[in-house]
């Protein structure tokens, strides 16, 4: 990759002026924030496992099949990131989430409904996971937006991201567990009942914030939507380390998306694992994204900013070589199952706060919104061509073949992960001013 302006080992020495900020337990209004984000997040996880199982337990889907919902799922960011981040970006964000959270709770809760009333069908199961994925990139756009505005003093955003990224991490845990049981005892379609009722929750602690959200500064002169979008666009692509983290991150959801796709089915079908088992695995292995989360600071202070990135991303696409490795009895199948996402959680949590911390701290707040939904349409559009992908590859080379291609091009991927600007980083940047100086 082309390098311009400032080598990173030179910038971001200076410390900022006055004393350290109070620690964010003191921050009511982060608390509250954190804690409906926290119980939604929880939510979510049931989802995650629950929807597919839907799919394969009560349509018995395929692999093709089981790709398209995943793609139906993410393909929104792909089509309207960029839009909502123009948006996002003019309009105060708080109302923006409530509005998105509203529409998950109404979209989830009436999978159960719909089942129950025998009115759900596949092509409906897709159409209600295409609505929910419109809504969550809404969400997503406008939540990584609002923390620096909550936060004011951009010395917690580590701290915010730390403490968000263990909630999900712990969620993680919890989650597919919970899940995989309340399918075992519910049916699939009634497990995310519980995931609608967590968005409710998460309207709740919205409603509650005091702090208030200034409105965006008003344009001195009304801008084409064409010129916005270019301009975040080229403040992404134009940034050497955005540049570098958002390709990167593609080619991370790209083929773990499509690992986590063919590996429920090969789980199922191919080895038999049931949905608690399956809840098992996912649960046990989330704890290397708690533990990631607990040790990030520790990571970044041992291993300066840039090795910690490395380390932690490369750890993240050697994971899915694991899964068509596995062989043997039954725990040995799932000692390996649990490793593979246990590294994989692990180095997601650790580069997940240093990245979102990093894309936060070098991006005017002006531009946040565009930069995040620039971001998320790399992220999640990689995502949502991998589940489809998957299924091709599972057609042409079996779960177990598509597998093998799957790790093999995701441990690849170190060469890039080595070669990134942003593992000669020493530090993190202090402000804007120093994202400014890696521009072309």
């Amino acid at each position: 990759m082309t390098e311009h302006g400032t080598h990173p080992e030179a910038v971001a020495t200076a410390e900022p002026a006055g004393p350290p900020p109070r620690s964010l337990w003191h921050h009511r209004d982060f608390m509250v924030f954190w804690t409906g984000e926290a119980l939604s997040l929880y939510g979510t996880q049931i989802t995650a496992l629950a929807l597919p199982l839907t799919a394969v337990l009560v349509f018995d889907v395929g692999a093709e099949q089981l790709g398209l919902l995943r793609f139906a799922q993410l393909v929104p960011f792909l089509g309207l990131a960029l839009l909502f981040g123009v948006w996002v970006d003019r309009v105060r964000k708080r109302p923006v989430m409530l509005g998105a959270n509203l529409a998950r709770m109404v979209l989830i809760g009436l999978v159960p409904v719909l089942y129950h009333y025998d009115l759900l069908t596949l092509p409906l199961l897709y159409l209600l996971a295409l609505g929910v994925g419109i809504a969550t990139v809404l969400f997503d756009v406008s939540w990584m937006s609002y923390v620096p505005v909550l936060v004011r003093d951009r010395r917690s955003l580590l701290e915010a991201n730390s403490k968000l990224n263990a909630t999900l991490s712990s969620a993680d845990i919890a989650g597919p567990g919970v899940a995989g049981t309340l399918v075992s005892a519910f049916s699939a379609p009634f497990a995310m009942t519980a995931n609608a009722f967590s968005y409710a929750v998460s309207v709740v602690s919205l409603l509650l914030i005091r702090t208030p959200e200034p409105a965006p500064a008003a344009p001195r002169e009304k801008r084409p939507l064409r010129a916005e979008l270019a301009e975040g666009l080229r403040w992404v692509f134009g940034n050497r380390w955005l540049r570098a983290i958002g390709l990167v991150g593609c080619s991370c959801n790209f083929l773990l998306t499509m690992v986590q796709s063919l590996f429920l089915l090969y789980a199922v079908r191919d080895k038999g694992l049931s949905a608690a088992a399956i809840g098992f695995v996912m649960g046990a292995a989330a704890v290397g994204g708690l533990l990631g989360a607990l040790v990030s600071g520790t990571v970044v202070r041992r291993l300066t900013v840039g090795r910690a990135y490395q380390v932690s991303v490369s750890v993240i696409f050697l994971g899915p070589l694991l899964i068509p490795v596995a062989a043997g009895p039954s725990w040995l199948l799932m000692l390996f199952f649990v490793a593979s996402f246990f590294v994989e959680y692990f180095g997601a949590s650790v580069s997940n706060v240093l990245i979102v911390s990093l894309r936060q701290t070098i991006t005017p707040q002006h531009l946040m919104g565009r930069m995040t939904a620039a971001m998320r349409m790399l992220l999640y559009g990689g995502g949502a061509l991998g589940g489809p992908v998957g299924g091709l590859l599972a057609a042409l080379a079996g779960l177990h073949g598509a597998l093998w291609i799957a790790g093999v091009v995701s441990a690849a991927m170190l060469v890039p992960i080595f070669l990134s600007p942003v593992g000669r980083l020493r530090t993190m940047p202090t402000g804007p001013e120093d994202g400014a100086l890696t521009t072309p």
